[in-house]
């Protein structure tokens, strides 16, 4: 089970990253040290020793495509991306996360479609620019699942866009991660809570291999704690994405057998443990509740 993370350096020698990290892609053609924002989101996903990620079993295709020591013009950072995604899809990624928001680009949009018409599922942090901010993207491409962010108390990110795209939230407020140089960070914002979703959405993957994107969208819209007003809405869209509630759902109508034995497989944690760890822990300030010590959106 492949997850793209496009972002900035890992620090692929972390303890919490260990084994995870598959291949690694060079975007950037930039010999950056390791980067806290990419080591953080990376950690948010498959962390698995003094931290715990939302699918520790998965493995990640790292793709460097931001560099914070090197002023890159937009158009080089596009160009970045783009080969990011086109990398993605050419080693089998199911999962694309975009932890970064930026203006609308042509280019982009094309890839996003190339990407979603192969049946993998893209994933981007909705911006940190406050509630009158124009829309960013990818988020706020049709073709992506924009995500925003809450705080222990299911509260919105004052900083946090918002708009018709937004179509899930995730905690995002002080969450501790892993760091460059085998630390650890606290960190804020869309990006984290977009990585718990990417998270998520790898765990329902394993459990149906064959499940398709409208399908795992359905799947995690309908299973959201409706937050604000009922129903979808411009600040948490359908709600707080709910790991326990979404496999539980999948459990009951795929009739489908579980790929046991799996390393880090969904079946190797048992939906209480999900529950417990996931989602108490999300909502009440347990072990998953961890501001961004690093640049938290790219624009």
């Amino acid at each position: 089970m492949l997850v793209a993370m496009i972002d900035s350096q890992i620090d692929t020698t972390h303890p919490d990253l260990a084994g995870a990290i598959g291949e690694q892609f060079d975007a950037a053609a930039n010999p950056d040290k390791p980067d806290n924002h990419g080591t953080g989101m990376t950690g948010a996903i498959v962390a698995h020793r003094k931290l715990l990620g939302v699918a520790p079993g998965v493995r990640i295709l790292a793709v460097h495509a931001f560099s914070p020591d090197k002023q890159n013009s937009a158009q080089a950072t596009t160009q970045h991306i783009l080969a990011g995604i086109d990398w993605a899809i050419e080693k089998g990624a199911r999962i694309i996360n975009m932890s970064f928001a930026g203006p609308y680009d042509p280019m982009l949009q094309l890839a996003l479609k190339k990407a979603h018409d192969k049946g993998i599922v893209l994933i981007a942090a909705a911006g940190n620019l406050g509630p009158r901010s124009q829309p960013l993207y990818p988020a706020a491409d049709e073709n992506v699942i924009a995500v925003t962010a809450t705080d222990v108390n299911d509260k919105l990110l004052p900083q946090a866009n918002q708009g018709p795209h937004i179509a899930l939230a995730a905690p995002g407020v002080n969450i501790l991660e892993p760091a460059a140089n085998t630390g650890y960070q606290l960190t804020t914002g869309t990006s984290v809570a977009a990585a718990h979703v990417s998270g998520v959405a790898a765990l329902i993957i394993e459990r149906k291999p064959d499940i398709d994107f409208a399908a795992l969208e359905k799947l995690l819209f309908s299973t959201a704690n409706d937050l604000g007003r009922k129903g979808r809405d411009s600040q948490f869209g359908f709600g707080l994405v709910d790991p326990y509630r979404a496999l539980t759902a999948l459990e009951l109508t795929a009739g489908h057998a579980p790929a046991r034995g799996q390393r880090g497989s969904a079946y190797d944690y048992n939906i209480k443990a999900i529950y417990e760890r996931f989602v108490a822990g999300w909502n009440r300030s347990g072990p998953r509740v961890r501001t961004s010590a690093a640049k938290e959106e790219r624009q």
